[in-house]
């Protein structure tokens, strides 16, 4: 599998003509999984974005390694390139929908979720706990994940760089007052802990985030039954100076996304400058 595109403004002007494209690699209805790598991975874009500019590098990455791939498109209509707008429990059924059919077609136990922004945060810890997701998931890694929410200024940002991005349609959505802090929302999703049982979670979380803000609203505390990682990028290199937009594109955060999946053979990450996209 040839490498995707390796930055998303670049992946989000091609996603303007097909806003409905899978990214390279993913929906191989007839993959099918090994001893090595049972259980398939879905991943979950984020607001305002859609699965082929969210993941067109990690995608194929992921494929190459062996896993099987999926990714949804979820949270708009077919054709609009700006997705990740609706409620966010209307967007829970449909990722509670797409996992279905990824286990039914595969036979496989569980999957292993990979998300960014609200597709890491919490649009997936609404379907583990309220979907019944949470026996179909093993793992959980979200980057800049959406935990507890954002101030109006990190929403703000984001509506302004996707209009500097050329943007086009109707921008917000209920998926932005479901995403501040203190919404109804994060309410009723916090209360009873941040964990559901028997689920795993790894957050990938970059100081340099300008979208979830504060950024120490991506952390995540481990409830009884479950396992939490928080990992502050900069922790481990840094160099690395990758913002929200762009923190789905890192190679670092890659390496780390792979770390998480398969920790029996985890790599050290590389460390080097990264840059981010809004500067």
């Amino acid at each position: 599998m040839s490498p995707g595109i390796d930055n998303f403004p670049q992946a989000f002007l091609n996603s303007m003509s097909r806003p409905d494209a899978d990214p390279p690699g993913s929906n191989d209805w007839d993959c099918d999984t090994t001893a090595l790598h049972p259980r398939p991975v879905v991943l979950i874009h984020g607001t305002f974005e859609n699965a082929f500019n969210n993941w067109n590098e990690l995608s194929p990455k992921l494929r190459n390694e062996g896993y099987c791939v999926f990714a949804i498109n979820q949270g708009a209509p077919r054709g609009e390139v700006i997705k990740g707008r609706n409620h966010i429990p209307n967007s829970a059924e449909e990722v509670a929908r797409f996992v279905d059919r990824v286990l039914r077609v595969t036979g496989a136990e569980q999957v292993d979720l990979v998300g960014h922004s609200q597709g890491g945060g919490v649009l997936p810890r609404w379907y583990l706990k309220f979907n019944d997701g949470a026996a179909k998931v093993n793992h959980l890694v979200g980057i800049s994940p959406s935990n507890h929410g954002t101030t109006g200024v990190g929403l703000a940002t984001l509506a302004k760089t996707f209009h500097l991005l050329g943007a086009v349609g109707r921008l917000g959505g209920q998926a932005i007052p479901d995403q501040i802090v203190g919404s109804d929302v994060h309410a009723r999703l916090d209360r009873g802990g941040d964990t559901m049982p028997g689920v795993t979670y790894t957050n990938l979380i970059t100081r340099f985030d300008e979208v979830v803000t504060p950024y120490k609203n991506q952390y995540l505390t481990a409830g009884p039954g479950a396992k939490v990682t928080n990992i502050l990028v900069q922790d481990v290199c840094r160099m690395d100076l990758t913002d929200h937009i762009g923190s789905s594109y890192d190679p670092i955060v890659h390496q780390l996304v792979l770390n998480a999946l398969d920790p029996s053979r985890a790599v050290e990450p590389g460390c080097f400058p990264v840059a981010p996209i809004v500067s």
